[in-house]
């Protein structure tokens, strides 16, 4: 029987893996932590508020007997927060995390980290196709993208000094979905779709379903190392464009960075500048290692952006559905778990 703590219950990834996690009868217990409550309503999930750094990790770790650490609040969007606040929750609250796992008597056995692809970076001259086994070829030129190869840092050293725990990392392609909220996907939401003139990149999704499943997939199955999760193919970005139906909005390609804050200050989209550089060099990554562990996508690249443009139709046709709300409440919430019967 798992015993699992989750990080970031609040977001959308902590939130829809806790109640997946539910459903499994091999779990025994879930703890989320967050500093903020669960948007979403769960039955067996115990919420504990603690701070972005984590700093009580170690005792929740200890008390709760956790074996299993699900470790989905990494920021991979530099729109979401300041360079500090990615520093703090990314690289803080990663070692932090690590620590609790890491002490002598811990009963933590797995450790499963989302991180991103945004590591591999896009530049001229990349390959095509990233390999799990790449290096970037360039420096990182943002917060997060510096955050998440320093997190990677300290998951790859906890790996080799702690080898009684099974450690996985998840390297999360662009995640798309008609109702998810990403820079990349605001752009496509928009009117016309940013592009550079001069550059039709090879780009590449991961559909959200898709990725929630990978993530349930390496809970129930013992999978260490590092694998990419991405669908299967890439796409020039003007096909893209073309599946959803809607024109270019052309950025120079001199003066690029110019030109989309002139868009962030007008508020009409925030264009980070790891979604520029992908307008312009595009992203792949090879799928073949997950798969060869049993996991299996249901959604290619194109079935992907397919799904997304139906979603955008059903948005113009009907508009958009109003989701009931969920508030979380402390007392109700405690009654509930002191007795739910099992």
């Amino acid at each position: 029987m798992k015993r699992i703590l989750i990080t970031g219950l609040a977001t959308y990834w902590g939130g829809r893996l806790a109640q997946v996690l539910e459903e499994q009868p091999a779990v025994d217990l879930i703890v989320g932590v967050d500093r903020h409550a669960p948007t979403v309503e769960l039955d067996r999930t115990e919420f504990v508020r603690v701070r972005e750094d984590y700093g009580a990790l170690r005792r929740i770790v200890e008390a709760a007997e956790i074996d299993t650490i699900l470790h989905t609040h990494l920021l991979v969007d530099s729109t979401a927060a300041s360079s500090r606040q990615v520093h703090e929750l990314n690289v803080i609250g990663t070692m932090n995390l690590l620590a609790a796992a890491a002490t002598t008597d811990s009963p933590v056995r797995r450790l499963i980290v989302k991180s991103s692809t945004l590591v591999y970076g896009a530049g001229r001259g990349d390959p095509q196709i990233f390999r799990e086994t790449a290096r970037r070829s360039n420096s990182p030129r943002t917060q997060v993208e510096r955050s998440l190869l320093e997190v990677e840092d300290y998951v790859r050293d906890f790996a080799e000094d702690n080898p009684h725990v099974s450690v996985t990392l998840l390297r999360v392609a662009n995640v798309i979905a008609p109702d998810f909220d990403t820079p990349m996907l605001n752009a496509l939401h928009m009117p016309a779709v940013p592009a550079v003139f001069g550059f039709d990149p090879l780009v590449q999704f991961v559909h959200v379903e898709d990725c929630v499943s990978a993530l349930a997939y390496a809970v129930e199955n013992d999978l260490p190392g590092i694998f990419n999760v991405a669908a299967d193919g890439v796409i020039p970005w003007s096909e893209v464009r073309g599946i959803i139906g809607k024109p270019a909005m052309w950025l120079p390609p001199l003066g690029t960075q110019a030109a989309a804050g002139m868009l962030r200050r007008s508020h009409i989209v925030d264009l980070p500048d790891e979604f520029l550089s992908l307008l312009r060099f595009g992203r792949g990554v090879d799928n073949v290692r997950l798969k060869q562990v049993g996991f299996r996508y249901r959604y290619s690249t194109v079935g992907c952006l397919y799904d997304f443009a139906e979603g955008l139709r059903l948005r113009r046709v009907i508009g958009a559905a109003e989701q009931p709300t969920y508030e979380y409440q402390e007392d109700l919430e405690q009654f509930l778990h002191r007795h739910t019967v099992s």
